[in-house]
Order: structure tokens, then sequence, then C-alpha cells
């Protein structure tokens, strides 16, 4: 599979089957997670890597009763984390973090595409409660929660935008 493969192929999945994810892929998608880019390479983010099904319980709760986030084998809860990101500033904190978490779940996305592993990424829930369920000192913030397994469906590929909507040439 090429990247661009993986790009294209890869799905939202929120239907899981109940099969444990051997820990070789487990560090596999650790390894994405560290590897990716982040500003001056300060690496502001955290990942929680939630395994208990009580745990995965309270976090689909705490997501609005998003019920398919306690279903998957593994959730991974991915935070910036202010005091690295201070470096750089208010801009730092507010954007470069949530940058550096966002090309990290990305680029495991692909990973976990690649091994046959199917993700969905969840924005939508309370980072209070997040937090408390997680005990995460201050200076983390949950910014997403992604879900992992082996998938039990795949969705089709939904519509996209053209590109010359999307993208603007200028030469």
């Amino acid at each position: 599979m090429t990247v661009f493969d993986a790009v294209k192929g890869r799905r939202s999945i929120r239907k899981f089957l109940p099969k444990e994810i051997p820990d070789d892929i487990i560090e596999k998608l650790k390894e994405a997670l560290i590897w990716a880019p982040s500003a001056g390479n300060l690496q502001a983010r955290r990942f929680y890597f939630v395994f208990n099904k009580e745990t995965k319980e309270r976090l689909a709760g705490a997501a609005l009763n998003q019920n398919f986030i306690a279903k998957a084998p593994l959730t991974i809860v991915a935070c910036t984390d202010s005091n690295i990101g201070l470096h750089y500033g208010e801009r730092g904190v507010h954007l470069y973090t949530i940058q550096d978490v966002s090309a990290s779940i990305m680029g495991m996305m692909l990973v976990a595409h690649e091994l046959g592993l199917g993700t969905v990424w969840v924005g939508a829930f309370y980072e209070d409660e997040v937090a408390r369920i997680l005990n995460l000192p201050a200076n983390l913030r949950p910014v997403a929660i992604v879900p992992v397994g082996y998938p039990s469906a795949i969705p089709r590929a939904p519509e996209r935008v053209s590109k010359d909507y999307a993208i603007k040439t200028i030469r």
C-alpha cells in the first residue's frame, strides 16, 4: 500500500470487531505518533492509550455518548502540553501544540489503516470531563479521542468537494 493509497482508502470506522490488537502493532502505532513533525521539534503532545473497559465507557459518556468509543479495543486520547508549547508564547500554546497533535494523529491513523486497523477522529467531547477521567495535570489539554480496532464494517467513501473549490493556485 502506498501512502497515497492509505490517504484515499482510510475511512472513519465506528464499528469494531471484539479482537485484541497485538502488542507489536500497538508499538508501531506509538512509533507513528512520536515520529510526526512538531513545531521546533518541541513535541508538545502526550497520548494516553486506554484499554480499560470502564475508563473507555466513561470517555464515551464524556463524548456525548458516542458508545463506539467504549467498544474499540483501544482508545487513544491525544493531548497538547502547554508547558512545552509556552516556548513559542500564546501562538505555541493555542496553535502549534494542536498542530503537533494533529500531525501525530493523522500519521498514526494512516499506519493503523496500513496494518488493517480502523480509526475515527473524535473531537466532540467535554474536555474538562475527559481531563477528570484521566486525571490529567493542568498543562495537558485533551483535543482528540481516537478509537482503534479491527473494523467490522467499512463505510463507502464520502463525497469530497472539487479540487478547484478547495484549492486556489497562485503562480
